[in-house]
């Protein structure tokens, strides 16, 4: 069975979309499967989820359509079925969302019909830990800024390549039949100075709804799919080294042979007179013949 672990590692490949509810801008992403659904949403200021197993959409759908009668899988098919247009931006028009905050999180209402009869849900949605949200929203996008950068630095080295080339041309004779095509040499420096001053206002001024277009979703699916691959190698490479060596013991059931220092160092002791008559030297267990044991001052 496919527990809340499998259920989350399948929505890390699943992209934010924007969506809102009533006046409400929210992001939200979502996967469901015939086990059970988790649902993560966030307003850019607090982020929450649920996750839920069949067991309790069972119980649930019982509580909210007392004259609805079908299977579970078939409910959670049905739960997807709504979801997945909002998410992809386009909602049923016959479907109704509505979001209500509360101290201890965030409740989500869904007003639907299903063969005719009324549709109900509502998600529970408590605040998603902090490892969570790491997981699905602060790393990724690091490393999406990390990817955005790369590519414009890749680009900004093939507008000058570009650059050189025309200038190639023009050295060359080459007119242009056209002269609005005409291009100034790429500055890199000032086009830097003429984003911040001009694009970027714009940018944090066309609200929250559009922080993930479809260009940014389909980065950030690529992203966590190379995580998801990354971590798949790890993993492997850690099976493939095979477990750690046990941790050492005190007592030792097999201690080692003695080296030969420590045989002759044993010798030395058992010969060497002792420092006190309290002790006595040791004696073999069975001699040849008898003899006198003679003391330290004999």
């Amino acid at each position: 069975m496919e527990g809340s672990e499998e259920l989350e590692s399948s929505l890390l490949t699943q992209p934010w979309a924007s969506v809102c509810f009533g006046e409400s801008a929210f992001l939200a992403k979502a996967c469901f499967r015939d086990t059970g659904y988790i649902l993560l949403i966030s307003d850019l200021s607090s982020v929450w989820y649920e996750s839920a197993d069949a067991e309790t959409v069972g119980q649930r759908s019982k509580e909210l359509n007392k004259r609805l009668t079908v299977h579970v899988s078939s409910f959670l098919h049905r739960l997807c079925n709504l979801m997945c247009p909002l998410l992809a931006g386009r909602p049923d028009t016959a479907t109704s969302f509505s979001c209500h905050r509360t101290a201890s999180g965030l409740s989500l209402h869904v007003k639907s019909a299903l063969s005719g009869l009324p549709f109900y849900w509502d998600f529970h949605c408590c605040p998603a830990p902090v490892e969570m949200v790491s997981r699905h929203l602060v790393r990724p996008l690091i490393r999406m800024s990390l990817a955005l950068q790369y590519q414009v630095q890749e680009l900004t080295s093939l507008l000058l390549q570009k650059d050189a080339e025309i200038e190639d041309y023009r050295e060359s004779g080459a007119t242009l039949s056209r002269d609005r095509l005409r291009t100034e040499p790429f500055q890199e420096e000032k086009f830097q100075q003429n984003f911040m001053a001009e694009s970027l206002p714009q940018i944090c001024g066309a609200g929250e709804g559009q922080a993930f277009a479809s260009a940014l979703q389909q980065l950030y699916a690529a992203v966590m799919q190379q995580e998801a691959k990354q971590a798949r190698k790890r993993q492997h490479s850690e099976d493939a080294e095979g477990p750690a060596p046990p941790a050492e013991t005190t007592g030792h059931p097999h201690p080692p042979p003695p080296s030969q220092e420590d045989e002759i160092a044993s010798s030395s002791e058992e010969t060497t007179p002792a420092s006190s008559p309290a002790q006595k030297p040791r004696l073999p267990v069975a001699k040849a013949k008898p003899k006198k044991a003679k003391g330290l001052f004999s």
